[in-house]
C-alpha cells in the first residue's frame, strides 16, 4: 500500500507555540529546582565540607531510607523582594520520608542560606508540615542549626504584630514523637523546637541558647564564652536539656534512627516489637558477679540492665545528668520497654532532685508513646542535705511519685537490694507498679538499719560496738524479701539469674489487652522541662 503523509493542518500548526511555550517553563522550572538545590552556593558548601560537616540536604538524605523524600516548599523564597534571589527554600528543608520504612516529617536547617534564620515564610512551612504531621501520625524531626529570627525582618512593631498568630504554636500534646538534633548554633526556634522535643542528640561543638555570646556579651557587658553559654557539657551535664551527645552528624541522625525504632508512629500506636525469636538473651549468670551481695558495695547498674535486656538493645539516656538514676529504652523478648533504675556507682543510688527531674520526663514520654516501665531498685532512699533542699527536692520527690502515679502503661518492679524510704514507693513499691519481685538479696526498710540506730539510739557503731550491732540486727530483723514477700509486698521473690524470663512473664500478662495497648496519657501535656 502506498502512504503519503497528510499536510499538517491548522489545528496542529495552532499547537506548536502551546508545546514550545510548555517548554520554556519547564526550563525554568528546572533551573528554579537547581538554584533551590545550589543551596547558598558552592563556596559555602565547600566551608562546611573542609568542617567535616553534612548540609541541611545531605542531613535529610543520610537520615531516611534512599530515594523517600518528598521535599514541600523546595520554591519557597523570602517574603522581602530585596532577598528572594539569595534566599532558595527560604533556608528550611521541609517534607516527609521514611525511616525504615516508617513514615516521618522533617525539617533541615539550610545555615549556607541567610544563617537558617526564621522568617514569615519558613516558619509557615514548618507549622504547615507540624500540622500535617500530626494530623497523619508520624513522628517530627527537626535538624536544628539556626541564626535566630532573621534581622532586619523581624524588627519593628509592624513585624512583631506578624508574630504569634498561632496561639497553639508551642504547644506540646504528644500526639507524635518530637526529635530534635542540635548540629550547629542553635538560637531561635531551633531552641525552642529543641527544647520541646522527646530526645535531643547534641554534636560537640554545637551551641544552643536564648541568644548568641555576642548578643549575650553586648547586653551583659562582659565577655562570654559560647561553651559555657550553651555547650554540650552545659546541657548534657548541668541542664540535662541534652539525651546524647555524639561526635559527628552522621552519629547524631543514626541516633534519631535508633531512638525512632523503640516508639510508635503516634500515641495512639503501640511500639513497634521484634520478633521473639530473633532477641538474643544475656548470659544470666552474669547477674551474679555484677552485683556484690554486701550492700556497701558499689557497682554499675547500667552493667545490669545490659544483662537482662535484649542483648545490644539498651539505648541510654541522659546518661550524664542526675547519675544517680538511669534511663533508657531497651527491648524484651523483642518489646520496646522503658528502664528507670538508681545506679549505685553515683551516691551510692540516693535519688537527688536531678535524678527525679530526669525520671519524671523520662516516665511521661514512656506513657505518652505507650512504652511499658521496668523500674531496678537499689536505693538508699533521696539524698538529703542543704543543697538539695535548695533545689526544691521535696517538690521534684512529689513530681516524681506524681508521674508514676499518673502512668497508665504496664509498670513491673524488682527489688535487686536496697529499697528504703520515700524511694521504695517512687520506685514502684507497693500498688505503683503492676507486679513486684525482689531478689533474694532484697532489703526493704524505712531507712538503712545501720541509720536507724543513730536515729533511735543516739549512738555511733565506734561508741560502742557490740550494743550498736545488736540493735542494728534488731532493726534488721523484718526487712528481708521473705518478709517483704509475707506481707504481698512484692509478689515474687527470685534468684538474680531469674530475672529476665519473670520480666517476660509479667510484661505478657499485664499488656492491657482491653485497650489495645494504648494508654490513657494523662500526662501528654505535662511540661517538657521542670
Amino acid at each position: 500500500m502506498n502512504l503519503t503523509i497528510a499536510p499538517t493542518s491548522p489545528a496542529v500548526n495552532a499547537a506548536a507555540p502551546a508545546a514550545s511555550s510548555f517548554e520554556a517553563q519547564r526550563a525554568e522550572l528546572d533551573d528554579r529546582v537547581r538554584e533551590a538545590l545550589a543551596m547558598g552556593g558552592e563556596a559555602k558548601l565547600a566551608k562546611r565540607r573542609a568542617g567535616g560537616h553534612l548540609n541541611a540536604r545531605e542531613r535529610v538524605e543520610r537520615l531516611l531510607d534512599a530515594g523517600s523524600f518528598n521535599e514541600s516548599g523546595m520554591l519557597a523564597v523570602s517574603a522581602v523582594p530585596a532577598d528572594r534571589a539569595r534566599s532558595p527554600a527560604d533556608a528550611k528543608i521541609s517534607g516527609t520520608g521514611r525511616i525504615d520504612g516508617r513514615r516521618v516529617a522533617v525539617v533541615s536547617n539550610d545555615m549556607t542560606v541567610m544563617g537558617a534564620s526564621s522568617s514569615a515564610v519558613n516558619m509557615r512551612k514548618i507549622a504547615r508540615l507540624k500540622e500535617s504531621a500530626t494530623r497523619s501520625g508520624m513522628p517530627l524531626v527537626f535538624l536544628g542549626e539556626s541564626s535566630g529570627s532573621r534581622v532586619p525582618d523581624s524588627l519593628g512593631a509592624e513585624a512583631m504584630a506578624g508574630a504569634g498568630q498561632d496561639p497553639q504554636q508551642y504547644c506540646r500534646r504528644r500526639e507524635i514523637p518530637w526529635v530534635s538534633a542540635v548540629l550547629g548554633p542553635c538560637l531561635g526556634s531551633s531552641t525552642w523546637y529543641t527544647c520541646l522535643s522527646d530526645f535531643v542528640v547534641m554534636r560537640k561543638g554545637a551551641f544552643l541558647a536564648v541568644s548568641s555570646a555576642r548578643v549575650t556579651s553586648l547586653a551583659i557587658g562582659e565577655a562570654v564564652d559560647p561553651e559555657e553559654l550553651g555547650g554540650w557539657k552545659l546541657h548534657a551535664e548541668q541542664t540535662g536539656l541534652v539525651d546524647l551527645v555524639v561526635d559527628s552528624d552522621e552519629e547524631a541522625l543514626a541516633a534519631i534512627r535508633r531512638f525512632l525504632s523503640y516508639l510508635p508512629s503516634h500515641a495512639g500506636a503501640r511500639p513497634p516489637s521484634l520478633p521473639a525469636a530473633e532477641a538474643v538473651a544475656p548470659d544470666a549468670e552474669k547477674l551474679v558477679e555484677l552485683v556484690p551481695s554486701a550492700r556497701g558495695k558499689t557497682y554499675d547498674m547500667r552493667k545490669v540492665i545490659a544483662g537482662i535486656v535484649d542483648e545490644g538493645s539498651f539505648f541510654n539516656l541522659k546518661d550524664r545528668f542526675g547519675r544517680a538514676a538511669v534511663t533508657g529504652l531497651a527491648r524484651l523478648g523483642g518489646e520496646s520497654v522503658g528502664i528507670v533504675a538508681s545506679n549505685p556507682m553515683f551516691k551510692g543510688g540516693a535519688m537527688d532532685p536531678e535524678a527525679c527531674r530526669k525520671v519524671s520526663a523520662f516516665l511521661v514520654m514512656c506513657d505518652s508513646f505507650n512504652i511499658p516501665i521496668l523500674f531496678l531498685v537499689d536505693t538508699p532512699g533521696f539524698l538529703v542535705g542543704i543543697e538539695g533542699e535548695r533545689k526544691a527536692a521535696p517538690a521534684h520527690i512529689m513530681n516524681m511519685i506524681h508521674a508514676v502515679q499518673l502512668c497508665s502503661v504496664p509498670k513491673l518492679a524488682v527489688i535487686l537490694r536496697k529499697s528504703y524510704g520515700q524511694a521504695y514507693i517512687n520506685m514502684g513499691g507497693g500498688r505503683n507498679s503492676d507486679e513486684a519481685a525482689a531478689w533474694t538479696s532484697a532489703d526493704a526498710s524505712f531507712m538503712d538499719p545501720q541509720i536507724g540506730v543513730s536515729v533511735l539510739h543516739g549512738i555511733q557503731r565506734e561508741d560502742d560496738p557490740e550494743r550498736f550491732d545488736q540493735l542494728k540486727a534488731e532493726l534488721a530483723r523484718d526487712t528481708s524479701a521473705y518478709a517483704l514477700a509475707g506481707a504481698f509486698g512484692v509478689q515474687a521473690v527470685i534468684a538474680p539469674q531469674q530475672t529476665r524470663s519473670w520480666l517476660i512473664d509479667a510484661l505478657a500478662a499485664h499488656r492491657r489487652e482491653r485497650n489495645g495497648g494504648i494508654g490513657q496519657h494523662e500526662m501528654r501535656a505535662w511540661p517538657t522541662y521542670l
